[in-house]
């Protein structure tokens, strides 16, 4: 009985340890350069298990599971509640993945029709700082790096045995309760954290195609200039036509028997509207 007894405790240490972490971040942003009133919030989570972690934001998942809800009810697009949609949007339009075991982080966004993957291919240089304070429940020092060019400011707790952060952040010794850039255009707060079973299977209609990440910056651009290419070829001529959908940036919209000259018109204005709306990205460089 003693020895079924230590064997049932081994067997429930494992099983905790193997549970998945969620860390629930405010994202506070101001992506329009020439209007920083307008200031957008929302949450995001960081999903952390012993092999990776996952950051996105929690409107997405949300969007994911009413859009699933809809199809597998067999209603299809019409079904779907667009003022609910509406509501749900979201500035966070990508998604970032670490890999614990290869120490590699993997950045995906949508362009068109199609994901983008991208391995971060610039170091996180942080100048550890001797300062430290209290934020909420934890005691947290205080680390300096230049990034995407833009001067960072984060503050680490010891107090929980990760070391991680939000976004692509990472690489100190604890897990980033905050972390800021010098001009207040971008923060990430962490608010809570709670266990979950497993991590959420999240949409990515389309292909998902892997480039560099000099490869992305020029599809991105390219999309501003051209967005119709994306829709009619396919990753701006990079990939095979796919019919895939969905929300995020520069989802594809409309369809039927729209005037093409009309539709391109319409997709040009939608995509220059948005760039407007985030000339001010997080990363500048």
């Amino acid at each position: 009985m003693k020895k079924l007894g230590v064997i049932a405790l081994a067997l429930f240490i494992q099983n905790v340890s193997a549970q998945t972490n969620r860390f629930v971040y405010e994202v506070t942003m101001k992506p329009d350069a020439e209007n920083k009133t307008d200031i957008k919030t929302e949450n995001a989570y960081l999903d952390i298990s012993p092999e990776k972690s996952i950051f996105y934001s929690e409107n997405r998942i949300k969007r994911d599971s009413i859009m699933q809800k809809a199809f597998q009810g067999g209603g299809g697009r019409a079904s779907i509640n667009r003022d609910q949609m509406e509501g749900l949007r979201t500035n966070i339009n990508y998604s970032v993945e670490k890999d614990k075991t290869n120490q590699k982080t993997y950045f995906k966004d949508r362009i068109g029709r199609d994901i983008y993957s991208y391995e971060e291919d610039r170091p996180l240089n942080w100048k550890i700082e001797s300062e430290t304070r209290k934020i909420g429940e934890y005691k947290v020092q205080k680390a300096e790096a230049d990034f995407g060019g833009r001067k960072w400011t984060a503050w680490f707790t010891t107090d929980l045995p990760y070391q991680d952060g939000p976004y692509k952040f990472g690489g100190l010794p604890g897990l980033i309760v905050k972390v800021e850039d010098d001009k207040g255009d971008y923060s990430f707060d962490l608010m809570k954290n709670y266990k979950i079973a497993e991590f959420p299977a999240l949409n990515q209609f389309g292909n998902t195609l892997k480039v560099k990440r000099t490869d992305y910056l020029k599809q991105q651009q390219k999309f501003k200039t051209d967005p119709m290419s994306f829709m009619n070829q396919g990753a701006g001529g990079i990939s095979a036509p796919t019919r895939g959908g969905g929300g995020g940036r520069g989802s594809g919209g409309g369809g039927g028997n729209q005037n093409p000259a009309e539709m391109r018109k319409r997709m040009e204005e939608r995509v220059k509207e948005e760039a407007k709306k985030n000339s001010n990205p997080i990363e500048l460089q």
